[in-house]
């Protein structure tokens, strides 16, 4: 028997029939995603500096689910601190539910935050599987909020407004204004 050419393998667990191995995809687009809105933030210092401090987080979270927990409570900690500090720079901002856009690097942290959504729910199949600790969840599911109010920073920061979106199929869900009726508007 002959070894095989580890360049026809991409990635050793790609035929596991494991919601693992989507989970760990998943969370690999993630990072690449994560890598790219940090290639785009060079303006904005503070957001590239913690882009860049996710960058790796975002791998430790998909060893995570298939090895050790690489994932802290003083992680999941300083997330939470991003965040805040993050809602605090823009929370006027995010009253309503606002449209994906603004400027390139903004949007593509709003692909970010799609990504670590789908990443939740990846992980969210494994957990059918396989127990999973809770705190894999809090940081993915924070991570995407995080990310969420650094790309209406970005936009705030280019001087770009944020357009918000009124669903026609859940009018009541959510905070802030009143909206008009489309008779009045």
């Amino acid at each position: 028997m002959t070894k095989k050419d580890m360049r026809y393998l991409c990635y050793p667990f790609m035929r596991e029939a494991a919601s693992t191995v989507d989970y760990e995809i998943r969370t690999d687009s993630l990072a690449t995603r994560i890598g790219e809105a940090a290639s785009l933030t060079k303006k904005i210092p503070v957001v590239q500096k913690d882009l860049m401090e996710l960058l790796p987080m975002a791998y430790h979270l998909n060893g995570s689910a298939r090895g050790k927990v690489a994932i802290s409570e003083a992680n999941l900690k300083r997330l939470s601190d991003k965040y805040d500090f993050y809602v605090s720079e823009v929370e006027d901002r995010i009253q309503s539910f606002v449209l994906p856009q603004g400027s390139t690097a903004a949007c593509a942290l709003h692909v970010c935050r799609s990504e670590a959504k789908k990443s939740v729910r990846a992980l969210h199949k494994v957990s059918l599987e396989r127990d999973v600790p809770e705190i894999l969840f809090d940081y993915a599911h924070l991570m995407a909020n995080v990310l969420f109010v650094m790309a209406v920073y970005v936009n705030k920061q280019e001087g770009i407004k944020e357009i918000p979106f009124i669903s026609k199929s859940y009018p009541n869900s959510f905070k802030g204004k009143k909206r008009k009726s489309e008779n009045e508007q």
